[in-house]
């Protein structure tokens, strides 16, 4: 009778509401020489979400992945391994793969043309120039993706533009920094738990 009653038992888990999947990436390049630069406020973002709720991240296919929940949510945290020019590579295959629906994507990137520590939600817009935000579009076939923009732009005249954004943090952005990772995760999970709209009138221009 019990062998029976094994034979008959449900043992698969019943599929999570898509709708409650949220892939979070991180934008930047993997590699020592590119560690801790302003290209990768991406990475930095995400390492600081990790470390702050003891996860670790994995290896896997075109990035370094970790999986954690929030508020019935489910959240899958991804660094593309694949050098920002190719990160919807990366971004199409775990979308897919998790089954995770366009408008719960949501990529943090450093934006150039923001002033230094601004922190803006958008549902959608153009990639600004921005290689990597390129390469998502193309790899989505839609422009129509939520991003958090990270503004890193200078107050100095005549730089290279390509220098600077693969460049050191200075001391004086360092110690700004704390405060303004904290306002990103915050929004993140305001994202996540409330929804764009509301994540966007908390924290845009905060």
């Amino acid at each position: 009778m019990n062998y029976i009653k094994r034979l008959f038992k449900r043992t698969d888990k019943p599929k999570e509401d898509p709708l409650k999947k949220f892939l979070i990436v991180g934008l930047g390049n993997i590699g020592a020489p590119y560690y801790n630069t302003r290209h990768n406020i991406g990475f930095k973002v995400l390492n600081s979400f990790a470390e702050e709720r003891d996860l670790t991240f994995e290896d896997l296919r075109y990035g370094a992945v970790c999986k954690t929940r929030f508020k019935g949510k489910s959240m899958l945290l991804l660094k593309p391994s694949t050098l920002m020019n190719l990160s919807g590579k990366a971004v199409r295959y775990w979308a897919l793969k998790e089954n995770i629906p366009l408008q719960n994507i949501l990529i943090i990137t450093d934006d150039l043309n923001l002033p230094f520590g601004t922190i803006r939600l958008k549902p959608k817009g153009s990639d600004g120039g921005h290689n990597g935000l390129k390469d998502i579009q193309a790899q989505l076939n839609t422009p129509n993706y939520p991003r958090i923009r990270f503004g890193i732009q200078s107050d100095e005249k005549g730089y290279n533009t390509v220098d600077f954004v693969l460049g050191k943090w200075s001391e004086q952005e360092l110690d700004a920094m704390p405060l303004r990772i904290k306002k990103t995760k915050e929004q993140i999970l305001s994202f996540v738990s409330q929804g764009i709209q509301a994540a966007m009138n908390q924290f845009n221009g905060s």
